[in-house]
């Protein structure tokens, strides 16, 4: 197995599609990933529902809106530029040179589905996006509540999402370490694994894309920590920069 700490250049894993021994730095910076992290374009799902980013792309500007929670604001990076939106917004600007691409980061840590949409439309208003990400589902399982209220607040979310003609790409849950000593957190990846198909599901049924997270974790074996930080919730660098990897081969794929 190669070591963690070996990284590839993201450019590199986008024209290939899978990771290659590269001798580098032992920190990750912008465009670089652990050679250790399985990086794949399969898994992301467009859905027919990149239409408009695609124009945006081709008259030379795409603006995305990033919205979530704890792990779109890129809590438990050691620095800010290693957060997922940060090395999301690299990797495409080095994928499409010929663009000027923004991804707006608005993640709020802690926020459930509900809260989101609470504030979606004024966060639209405000980016005037081409493209949201919407990473949801993961505090709405910590805090116990039910698929049903999650759907319900997707909904709500959809309604105003289809409102503001953007494009769309749901991101679901993280998993959680089946080993952590938190007990708040011990049986909730079978929580979680619901709503990612729950997640599949609406995606396929609103023409959303979706960019699953919870599914290709559990490859992450490699990875410090398996990509998750000691708090057992929060991921750490290689963990963002594993994730933002695998958004940007497959959004990337999807925009080209």
């Amino acid at each position: 197995m190669r070591a963690a700490g070996t990284l590839v250049p993201l450019l590199a894993v986008l024209a290939l599609g899978a990771c290659a021994p590269v001798p580098g730095p032992s920190t990750i910076r912008a465009f670089d990933i652990p050679a250790a992290c399985p990086v794949s374009a399969t898994a992301f799902r467009e859905n027919d529902g990149l239409t408009r980013s695609r124009a945006a792309l081709e008259a030379g500007s795409l603006t995305i809106l990033a919205v979530g929670s704890s792990s779109i604001e890129g809590a438990g990076a050691s620095r800010r530029e290693l957060g997922y939106v940060p090395l999301v917004e690299a990797g495409l600007r080095e994928a499409f040179p010929g663009a000027r691409i923004t991804v707006v980061n608005r993640g709020i840590g802690g926020e459930t589905t509900a809260d989101t949409v609470n504030r979606l439309k004024a966060e639209i208003d405000t980016a005037r996006p081409d493209l949201v990400l919407w990473q949801l589902g993961t505090n709405d399982m910590l805090r116990d509540l039910t698929l049903a209220r999650v759907v319900s607040d997707f909904d709500r979310g959809r309604d105003i999402l289809d409102a503001a003609g953007v494009d769309v790409v749901l991101i679901d849950p993280q998993r959680l370490p089946e080993d952590t000593d938190n007990a708040g957190f011990r049986g909730r990846n079978s929580l979680l694994a619901g709503v990612s198909g729950t997640i599949a599901y609406l995606g396929t049924r609103e023409g959303y894309g979706v960019d699953p997270r919870f599914g290709p974790m559990s490859g992450w074996a490699g990875l410090e920590g398996g990509g998750v930080g000691p708090d057992d919730l929060h991921l750490n660098d290689a963990g963002y920069a594993c994730w933002a990897a695998n958004t940007v081969a497959g959004l990337g794929g999807a925009l080209r």
